[in-house]
């Protein structure tokens, strides 16, 4: 890592400083891994002006058992990725970040989310009427309806690569 020396203090040169984007993305994939489930890993994060305004990851809703103790049904079942959600016991990432927003009374209106996943259809249904303006994410999702729904809503969709 390249640094710069000035009075007396190291201070990091600015081809080794995060763009805002890499920043919340990455605090995306470390919110990721408090997810309890056993499939995939998510998780999200709320910000407006620079500033994290909620964070949400996968998991099942507080006082209930996770799936690692449970066990996950739709693997049992072998039902692929983006299907059947409604018999999965947790929430996804962007569903617990709009709520932690809510509980606290904190309003999300015009926010970007990050998002270490592309949004389902529910979860981009509650974007669109959270009133979130634009959505940054890494992962594909196989759930088409959702980006059309998000684009027909007028929400900015970026696609993060990985540099």
């Amino acid at each position: 890592m390249k640094k710069l020396k000035k009075a007396g203090k190291q201070k990091l040169a600015a081809q080794d400083r995060p763009s805002w984007e890499q920043y919340f993305m990455q605090l995306a994939h470390l919110i990721s891994t408090r997810s309890t489930c056993t499939r995939r890993k998510v998780g999200a994060v709320v910000v407006k002006n620079k500033r994290i305004l909620a964070t949400g990851y996968n998991g099942t809703p507080s006082g209930v058992r996770h799936c690692s103790e449970a066990g996950c049904l739709r693997e049992k079942l072998g039902v692929p990725s983006g299907q059947r959600q409604e018999i999965c016991r947790g929430l996804h990432g962007e569903q617990n970040a709009i709520i932690q927003a809510a509980t606290s009374g904190t309003s999300i209106k015009d926010s970007v989310l990050f998002c270490t996943t592309q949004p389902c259809v529910t979860c981009a249904k509650m974007i669109i009427n959270a009133g979130i303006k634009q959505v940054t994410y890494e992962g594909a999702y196989p759930d088409k309806l959702a980006l059309e729904m998000l684009k027909e809503a007028g929400i900015k969709l970026i696609r993060f690569k990985c540099t």
